[in-house]
C-alpha cells in the first residue's frame, strides 16, 4: 500500500462517519431501504430526535443520504442512502467485521493474562 501520510485523506473519510450514531444509521437504511424518521427513530431507540435530525442533516450535505419530503398533511419525510452514499457500504462492513475481531481478540488477551495471573 502506497499511502505518503502527509496526503493522506482519511479525515475526510472520518469528518463523514465519525460519531456513534452515523455508521448506524446508515447500515439501517442500506438493509432496511427508504425508510421515515419515525421508522429510523424505533430502529434507534437510544438516539434522540434532535440527534437523529441533526445526523440525517449532516448526511444531507454530504451527498451521502438523500431526504424525500411529501407535500401532504401531516408531513411526510423519508430518507434514503444516495448512489454516492452506497460507495460507503463495503468500508462499512470492513469496520464492522474488524470491530467483531478486535472484540475477539480483547477477550483472548484476557484469558490470556488471567491465565497467566493464576
Amino acid at each position: 500500500m502506497k499511502i505518503e501520510p502527509e496526503l493522506c485523506r482519511v479525515d475526510d473519510a472520518l469528518d463523514i462517519l465519525v460519531g456513534k450514531w452515523k455508521p448506524l444509521i446508515l447500515l439501517h437504511l442500506m438493509k432496511e431501504g427508504t425508510q421515515r424518521f419515525s421508522e429510523l427513530k424505533r430502529s434507534l431507540p437510544e438516539i434522540t430526535q434532535k440527534m437523529l435530525t441533526k445526523q440525517l442533516r449532516e448526511l444531507e450535505e454530504e451527498d451521502i443520504v438523500e431526504r424525500k419530503v411529501y407535500a401532504q398533511v401531516p408531513p411526510k419525510v423519508e430518507y434514503t442512502v444516495t448512489e454516492y452514499g452506497r460507495s460507503l457500504e463495503s468500508i462499512l462492513v470492513a469496520m464492522h467485521e474488524w470491530g467483531l475481531n478486535h472484540q475477539k481478540h480483547k477477550l483472548q488477551r484476557q484469558m490470556e493474562k488471567a491465565s497467566a495471573a493464576e
